[in-house]
């Protein structure tokens, strides 16, 4: 190594960069992007696991050899050997050298598996994967400008998405969100008339719904297989008597006098956030409230110097910003400032905002009129 170091290091002088480097700091970032590639290939097979039912049929059986995994699950062998392997090395699952088994217990399990858990996050494998795989398209749109709308995306972004936040919409949303929010509680327990804007598969809906059955609920996304799915999940979580989804932009939705617009973790994929915050504005009933919940971040650029933050601002090259681009003429991002978010909702003519909670993956807000 020390030879191939030199021999780097000479190559770069030639090329005009730095004559000198130090062979011990190189090492170590060597060791962070392998790291890195390391973890970017375990999560494809992280997915493969959840999508095959490995992770369940060690969870659910017990330690398994690979031969014994494979027949659990109706796989190869060949295959299941090295995804042990791998999956050991990352740390998802657990290996018994002396009894040559694999096993996923505890708090693996939970964060694997369990997917009404707060520390569930299968949901962030699959958005990791699919986000992926939208990369030759975001690479030319680098030179160009231009964007790509969220329906094009990789199936797996739209299941993943409810798997990612459903979980924290279960721990929070009526736990803590809606008791934070000035009356909008009261209104909701007595019967009151809701708008849940870029609702995805309906997860935040039907949690409402379920938590509140004398409201009636509307779900709006531009993205018609979402709506399909989202109709299907309300009607097997046995609200659909009170829950209404439709395909509709979030400046087109229809429907007025609403006590509640939500916006789910999509005000930043939007590209004209000041005329969708119009838009509720107008929505709303005389003492309305608009909730957003929005990803975290920090005041300033470095506070997002974190795993969440690497996450977020990658999801928001890969994601939110050409969606945005692809819809309208801003992109405020995952990473926006509360105060560019406030500068939003004045704009949209908003005057009272606040933020009200946050988790660790979420800011929570409120505006009003």
């Amino acid at each position: 190594m020390a030879m191939n170091t030199k021999t780097s290091v000479a190559h770069a002088s030639q090329k005009g960069a730095p004559a000198a480097i130090d062979p011990e700091k190189a090492h170590q970032f060597m060791h962070k992007v392998v790291t890195d590639c390391a973890a970017t290939v375990s999560v494809a097979l992280a997915v493969i696991g959840d999508q095959l039912g490995l992770y369940r049929a060690l969870a659910d059986a017990g330690p398994a050899t690979s031969a014994e995994l494979a027949t659990r699950t109706r796989t190869s062998e060949r295959y299941v050997r090295e995804w042990l392997i791998n999956q050991a090395a990352a740390g998802y699952i657990e290996y018994d050298a002396q009894a040559g088994r694999y096993s996923l217990t505890g708090e693996r399990a939970v964060a694997l598996l369990d997917a009404n858990s707060p520390f569930y996050l299968g949901g962030a494998l699959m958005i990791a994967l699919a986000m992926t795989k939208a990369e030759p398209r975001i690479r030319a749109n680098f030179r160009t400008g231009a964007g790509m709308q969220w329906g094009e995306h990789d199936a797996y972004m739209f299941e993943g998405c409810e798997r990612l936040f459903r979980p924290g919409y279960l721990a929070n949303l009526v736990q803590s969100w809606i008791p934070a929010l000035d009356g909008v509680q009261a209104k909701l327990e007595r019967g009151a008339k809701v708008a849940d804007i870029g609702c995805g598969h309906g997860a935040s809906t039907i949690i409402l719904a379920s938590a509140f059955p004398n409201s009636h609920f509307y779900g709006f996304d531009a993205h018609r297989g979402s709506i399909e799915q989202a109709r299907k999940h309300a009607a097997d979580a046995g609200v659909a008597d009170r829950v209404t989804f439709e395909v509709a932009t979030s400046t087109t939705y229809p429907g007025d006098k609403y006590d509640l617009v939500a916006f789910f973790d999509c005000l930043h994929d939007i590209g004209d956030p000041a005329n969708t915050i119009r838009h509720a504005h107008d929505a709303l009933a005389p003492d309305g409230t608009v909730l957003m919940v929005e990803p975290a971040a920090g005041k300033r650029v470095e506070d997002n110097f974190n795993p969440v933050g690497q996450f977020y601002s990658g999801a928001s090259v890969l994601v939110c910003t050409p969606n945005a681009l692809a819809t309208g003429s801003e992109a405020l991002g995952t990473v926006a400032t509360d105060d560019a978010l406030a500068a939003v909702v004045h704009a949209g003519g908003l005057t009272r905002f606040r933020r009200v909670l946050e988790t660790p993956l979420n800011r929570i807000f409120e505006a009003r009129n």
